[in-house]
């Protein structure tokens, strides 16, 4: 069990070291690659199967007791946000193999993808603060390498946005991490979830709390600091920019629900208004933004802005069935928008533009491909029997209950928009005609034909290459809608673990369980 608990960290730093020390050999970086994700994938399913039941695994390194020592704690929450990024991982891995051009994979993209999701894991295991603040810069420093890797004029000013607002975030965490220690002594998560509730209004906390919320928000892209995302996200290569939306945003979201619901209790009249808000206005902003674009990768950078005000909901409303429904719709929204994402990059590969008003026909042309897009978008839109719709009923129902009127009724008409700006894609890129086919031809097979003139030519391998992911990642969330019961069981587990934080204490701190 040590090793399994260890072995999501071990495995990409692992793979990321040999494809340098093989980075002459292309072969073998892609086959370092995918074996490298394919057992994080293992390695994910195998710590899911063991919290399953219920159970908190914990590795005290080098043997040191906490809270003194480091640790690396696997909860329901942890362990599907492992599987999660093991999923999104190993499909954009294998989507890259077609996707990435060869002077990108001899400047280090695999190995840094692997590195980038050594830190995505390490956030998600550490039982502690300054451990994350460490897996956080792990994820910054390799994050920042592929946004600019190809030197690109366009790359290097996003890049410039992306790194400034995340050392200022960087910067906050550290601040609100030395306010929290002067105040508590420790920085162990359940060192900290113990000592909440007994300093009720303190000042210094909420000091700290703010602090943390903060910069957990600006990684999170939340209202108002969310600029960076959408001038960022949209220059590098797609699957870079996939992988950023569902993972990268996630652990902003993932820091903010560990510590808000487990650490900053103290004074919830004060969060969660705060909570409230953000929520609301994070939702309104992004599908505001995505509705107004005629790009689609920064019209989908805007989406992952309105999605994360959803995931907000949890901490704003914060009961069990709120917190259920943040974690599912987490896991939903990531799987969905990186499929969506992938789609733009087949389209930019195929057509050499994500302009909306500059292509379409993809209907005719590509089949396939449009019906893909249509499930992943009409699941992201929250329309039954996806996983979007059940994610986004239990956060209204929740809101409702808990007298959050107007919050649920921002949710509901983000959904309606959401939908029109996925529509708004369907119709430019897929339903209308090609506007740079040749003129005069009138009847529908040769419209077709022209259409098909203009995609070009993929083999049948790199074909493969790009819509096996796509399609394991809608079909996925396809899943995730059949087997919505069996999902919230899991995400019920998870919040209640971090609503009531007993377990997770002994568990880490010893005693009896």
């Amino acid at each position: 069990m040590n090793l399994l608990l260890v072995a999501p960290i071990l495995i990409p730093l692992v793979a990321a070291v040999l494809s340098m020390l093989l980075r002459t050999s292309q072969r073998a970086q892609q086959s370092i690659a995918v074996i490298g994700g394919m057992g994080m994938l293992t390695s994910a399913i195998s710590l899911l199967d063991a919290a399953a039941d219920g159970s908190i695994q914990v590795l005290r390194l080098g043997d040191w007791p906490a809270p003194f020592g480091i640790v690396l704690v696997v909860d329901l929450f942890s362990a599907l946000m492992l599987l999660l990024t093991a999923v999104i991982g190993l499909a954009v891995i294998v989507y890259s193999l077609a996707a990435i051009d060869l002077p990108r994979r001899r400047f280090g993209y695999f190995p840094l993808v692997h590195v980038l999701l050594m830190g995505v894991s390490g956030a998600f295991l550490t039982g502690d603060l300054f451990n994350l603040f460490v897996w956080f810069e792990v994820m910054l420093i390799a994050s920042f390498v592929l946004l600019v890797l190809g030197g690109e004029q366009k790359q290097l000013q996003g890049a410039v946005k992306y790194v400034t607002l995340n050392l200022l975030a960087s910067a906050m965490f550290l601040i609100g991490t030395g306010l929290l220690y002067g105040k508590t002594g420790t920085l162990n998560l359940a060192s900290l979830a113990m000592l909440s509730g007994t300093d009720a209004e303190n000042a210094a906390l909420n000091v700290s709390a703010v602090l943390f919320l903060a910069s957990f928000g600006i990684k999170a892209a939340v209202f108002p600091f969310f600029f960076w995302l959408p001038d960022s996200y949209h220059v590098p290569p797609v699957p870079v920019t996939a992988l950023f939306s569902g993972l990268l945003t996630k652990v902003g979201i993932y820091a903010l629900m560990r510590t808000f619901s487990m650490v900053f209790v103290h004074d919830t009249d004060f969060t969660r208004p705060l909570f409230v808000v953000l929520a609301a206005m994070t939702m309104i902003t992004g599908v505001i933004g995505a509705v107004a674009q005629g790009e689609m990768r920064r019209l989908l950078s805007f989406h992952i802005v309105s999605q994360i005000g959803y995931a907000l909901i949890g901490l704003a409303v914060f009961t069990p069935l709120a917190l259920s429904g943040a974690i599912y719709f987490t896991l939903h929204v990531a799987i969905a928008k990186t499929a969506l994402f992938l789609v733009a990059g087949y389209v930019l590969a195929v057509r050499g533009d994500t302009t909306l008003k500059n292509i379409g026909g993809l209907l005719r042309s590509a089949p396939l491909l449009t019906a893909l897009f249509l499930l992943a978008a009409i699941s992201l839109a929250g329309l039954p029997p996806f996983s979007g719709f059940f994610a986004k009923f239990a956060l209204v129902k929740a809101g409702l209950d808990a007298g959050e009127f107007l919050l649920a009724a921002v949710a509901l008409a983000v959904g309606v928009l959401t939908l029109f700006s996925m529509m708004k894609i369907w119709n430019e890129v897929f339903w209308k005609d090609d506007p740079n086919a040749p003129a005069g031809d009138a009847s529908e097979a040769s419209a077709s034909s022209a259409a098909a003139a203009r995609i070009t030519p993929l083999t049948s391998s790199a074909r493969l290459l790009y819509i096996l992911p796509l399609a394991c990642l809608v079909l996925l969330t396809v899943i995730m809608g059949i087997a919505a019961q069996g999902v919230f069981e899991w995400t019920d587990a998870a919040a209640r673990q971090l609503l009531e934080p007993e377990q997770y204490i002994r568990a880490v701190l010893g005693g009896p369980q």
